[in-house]
């Protein structure tokens, strides 16, 4: 798998900015790119928040939150699948895996 770097333009708020990226992630850093220019417009849409910088603080913490948020309903549904199947073994007579 090759490394090689190239140079990806994006449009953030208006803004463009160039990114180096290994060629693989292009898409990636693209969709991120995206994803990250449709929070900070909705943040300021909104009107309460000003100044690009503060928008995109606003916009990280969102999308962190939405990050954390999902690895915990990971974490609680991985608990949940678990448990029902120690208590499927159990009513089943099988020895549980754990």
């Amino acid at each position: 798998m090759s490394q090689t770097s190239t140079t990806v333009e994006v449009r953030i708020l208006d803004k463009e900015y160039l990114v180096a990226c290994p060629q693989e992630e292009q898409e990636a850093l693209l969709r991120a790119a995206r994803h990250l220019d449709t929070k900070m417009r909705e943040i300021r849409s909104g009107g309460k928040v000003f100044g690009t910088e503060r928008i995109a603080v606003m916009a990280a913490l969102n999308i962190t939150h939405e990050l954390l948020e999902r690895d915990t309903m990971s974490d609680a549904t991985s608990d949940i699948l678990r448990s029902m199947g120690s208590r499927l073994d159990g009513a089943l007579g099988e020895p549980s895996g754990n």
